[in-house]
């Protein structure tokens, strides 16, 4: 990895966590002039090590790297049965944070986070940053400038048969915080949240299909997983806005054909890329469209950019502005998936006490590393 910007406007950054997703942050910090990798941590000390020596950064303990006084911004890519804890932690070591999602699989851990970041005068952030990509841009630029008209209805579907076939250590999938919504909902719903604003109530259905699962790759091939959480949900958003959409996330379904997002208006329809990816492609169909249209990526980052929303934070502190994978985000999606969960468990809809603005939306042809 090329030597990152040494300038003293740099974050210094310190990764906690060297698990699966480990890889794809450390590979693109050099990409931000803002951040400046220092060291790596794992409870398997071991993973560290190999994760430093890899992108030439130092392997230490949780607590030596909390103590560091040239980390500013600890990314916390821990299990999510720890992200609060890390973030806790890493808030009281005085280091701003930015956490894989979701932000905290309970809601009082994740407000906890968001108080504790309050009363420091820190920063926290909340994957995913996808949603800043040029595909998922672009159409909110589409959608802003009114080429579907007024959006008055959405879909979301991700369907799959679960990880456990190529995931080397999928059991905490399974577990109370893992499951579908918790793990993929979270690129659905943000995206939602950053094209049409906050959800004001949520109904659900949820079942668990198969009462265990085999890992079937790894060094746990073979192993047996008894699921403990519901691994497929179907529910209805409502937002604020009055758009009506559903959403089914899904570890039951072999194969499907139908799309990752579509959106609904007046006026025409959008097909919004997969969000847990940074591209495209973006699809329009206007009423007076015989057939759907290929649109052009008007904004910048549309290949695998993650880091980009703690680069964005970065320059929220720098400048004095916020940063757009907020805590707040966060905390609002992680609000609607708990939310959905209850309903399917109570039969209620329920409304959503959270409450969060839209990010601001990314400046139009942005270059890699440059973030406005």
């Amino acid at each position: 990895m090329a030597a990152a910007d040494q300038s003293p406007a740099a974050l210094g950054v310190g990764i906690i966590g060297c698990g699966n997703i480990s890889p794809t942050y450390l590979s693109h910090l050099s990409r931000f002039k803002m951040l400046r990798g220092v060291a790596t941590a794992d409870i398997i000390h071991s993973r560290a090590e190999a994760s430093a020596a890899m992108y030439g950064l130092q392997a230490l303990s949780v607590d030596a790297l909390l103590a560091r006084p040239d980390i500013d911004l600890v990314i916390n890519l821990t299990p999510p049965l720890v992200h609060a804890e890390i973030c806790h932690r890493a808030l009281a070591a005085g280091k701003h944070v930015h956490t894989e999602k979701p932000l905290a699989t309970d809601r009082a851990d994740g407000l906890k986070t968001l108080a504790l970041a309050a009363e420091r005068g820190l920063r926290v952030g909340a994957a995913p940053d996808t949603f800043l990509g040029a595909g998922s841009q672009t159409c909110r630029a589409l959608i802003d400038n009114g080429a579907i008209g007024q959006p008055l209805a959405a879909t979301a579907f991700m369907l799959s048969r679960g990880p456990e076939p190529w995931h080397p250590d999928p059991e905490f999938l399974y577990k109370p915080g893992g499951g579908p919504l918790l793990d993929i909902g979270p690129y659905y719903i943000t995206t939602f949240v950053n094209l049409l604003g906050p959800v004001a109530r949520v109904s659900a259905g949820a079942r668990a299909s198969f009462p265990e699962r085999v890992v079937g790759s790894g060094p746990k091939q073979g192993q047996r997983i008894v699921v403990e959480t519901p691994t497929h949900i179907s529910g209805t958003l409502e937002f604020e806005s009055g758009v009506i959409a559903t959403l089914i996330t899904s570890f039951d379904v072999s194969s499907h054909r139908l799309p990752p997002i579509e959106i609904y208006g007046s006026e025409g329809s959008i097909a919004v890329p997969d969000p847990n990816t940074f591209g495209g492609p973006v699809l329009l169909h206007g009423r007076a469209d015989d057939d759907w249209r290929s649109m052009p990526l008007t904004h910048g980052y549309d290949d695998n950019s993650r880091g980009l929303g703690a680069a964005d934070m970065a320059v929220g502190i720098q400048n004095g502005r916020p940063h757009r994978a907020s805590g707040a985000l966060g905390a609002h999606v992680l609000d609607v998936m708990l939310s959905l969960l209850e309903s399917a468990a109570s039969g209620q809809r329920l409304t959503i006490a959270s409450r969060v603005d839209r990010p601001a939306a990314m400046a139009p042809g942005l270059k890699d590393g440059e973030i406005d």
